[in-house]
């Protein structure tokens, strides 16, 4: 019976793999449909576990919108290639702890390992120590919350033992055009997202240098500075050297909030986007945009290995740490009990190597800019970003309310979903190129669907 089930998802899974390039990418389903298949009450007795599979399957097969295929260039998500699949099937069935090493000595190996593959790919110091988190989300928070235990440390306050009230003020300087997953972390750590000194961007969105200086002369005591690589709009890089040497000329902590566009720095024709990007004291990146991997896979990678462990450590009779350089992947996130997803990671390193993962984040930065030109060469319709990288910000006609309209039309139609923003005060839509089996086909035929939805 387990074999059965097991074999009934397996094959549900690779039929919709199978179907991902020619499926439409918006849902067939919405949520009444979707509870007339799944909701109801809950059964008093036991259900046939195949039976259960099936309407599961089902449910997802019709309410499914096709992030991981193809023509999916709404919000920035990759779709996970098969080896990651595979890797994040075992995590599964294996079904290990990889919280601490003596759960699951495999599951810490792969990490340390993975760890160091990333490191050198990223251009990022080989000592850095690296936590695999949920998300990008929980990444910024773990690097802040580093950052935090680092600078209140060096003004002699512990802000493990003694919390934050009557701690040093913390200064949390931010760009204009942050990603909104800052001030979330901000606001778990209790440093605040109201409080922060914003400084202004260009017309990019990148944080301009000058603007930083003449907040920095403001901030007297622990200071940190969050900056951009891969402007969630625009695709835009902030200066990160030059920041960082502003920023450490006042003692103040650099983290890099890098969830797409900190892979620009595995390609050697893009590498140039993130100079002296290794400079920084934290970075975060998710390899589940980017590097093709299932969900549940974000990374925060920290300079100062002391001050990851010591907002994140758990102490216990029971728990026995780190010996013989044994590592407990639990010490560099904010949880205990985690599957092991450094293993889809570790597998696309290992399939792709260092040219692969290059040549994939270059590919869908060529896509992005066939997308431009052949958009740009309908009537009515507008660039309004430099695509430096993997983004497209389009305007759609001569009013706020055309965009929106192509927008919803172009997905209602389902060829490809693309979501809409507002970019420096206009109504857009935002083309965000980062599938490992997106095409040049793929794009055309998009283009094509935009075109028909214009002219509608």
């Amino acid at each position: 019976m387990t074999d059965d089930v097991l074999d009934l998802a397996a094959a549900r899974a690779q039929a919709y793999q199978a179907g991902l390039r020619e499926r439409r990418v918006a849902a067939d389903a919405g949520a009444a449909e979707l509870h007339a298949l799944i909701g109801g009450p809950l059964p008093d007795g036991p259900t046939d576990p195949a039976a259960a599979v099936t309407a599961l399957a089902d449910a997802l097969d019709a309410g499914s919108v096709a992030t991981a295929g193809p023509r999916y260039f709404g919000f920035v998500v990759g779709g996970a290639m098969p080896a990651t699949i595979a890797a994040d099937w075992l995590t599964s069935g294996v079904d290990i702890n990889a919280g601490g090493y003596v759960l699951g000595p495999a599951a810490s190996v792969v990490e340390q390992v993975a760890s160091t593959w990333l490191l050198d790919v990223l251009g990022l110091p080989a000592d850095a120590s690296v936590g695999f988190t949920t998300g990008a989300m929980m990444a910024n928070f773990t690097g802040l919350a580093a950052a935090r235990h680092h600078v209140l440390a060096k003004s002699g306050w512990d802000v493990e033992q003694d919390g934050l009230q009557g701690a040093p003020r913390v200064h949390v300087v931010v760009g204009a055009e942050r990603h909104v997953s800052i001030e979330s972390a901000l606001r778990l750590l209790g440093l605040g997202h109201g409080t922060v000194h914003e400084v202004a961007a260009d017309e990019q969105g990148r944080m301009r240098p000058d603007a930083l200086r003449d907040v920095l002369a403001g901030c007297d005591g622990p200071t940190i500075v969050c900056t951009q690589v891969g402007n969630v709009n625009s695709g835009a890089f902030d200066p990160v050297g030059e920041i960082c040497e502003l920023a450490h000329a006042r003692d103040a902590w650099v983290h890099v909030d890098g969830a797409f566009g900190l892979w620009a720095a595995a390609s050697p024709a893009l590498r140039h986007l993130v100079d002296g990007v290794e400079r920084a004291d934290s970075w975060t990146t998710d390899a589940h945009k980017w590097l093709n991997v299932p969900y549940d896979s974000g990374l925060a990678i920290v300079a100062h290995p002391d001050a990851h462990r010591a907002p994140m450590r758990l102490s216990a009779s029971y728990l026995v740490h780190e010996l013989d350089g044994q590592r407990d992947n639990s010490d560099y996130v904010p949880e205990m009990s985690r599957r092991a997803r450094g293993l889809p990671v570790w597998a696309a390193l290992r399939t792709l190597g260092r040219s692969g993962i290059a040549d994939l984040v270059e590919r869908c930065c060529a896509h992005a800019r066939r997308f431009a030109v052949s958009l740009n060469a309908i009537e009515g319709v507008e660039i309004l970003n430099d695509v430096v990288l993997n983004q497209v910000v389009v305007r759609f006609g001569d009013s706020d309310d055309v965009s929106r309209r192509v927008i919803a039309a172009a997905q209602a139609e389902g060829t490809c979903w693309f979501g809409g923003t507002v970019w420096r005060g206009v109504a857009a839509a935002r083309i965000s190129v980062s599938n490992w089996s997106t095409t040049e086909a793929d794009v055309d035929r998009s283009v094509d669907a935009i075109r028909a939805a214009l002219s509608a």
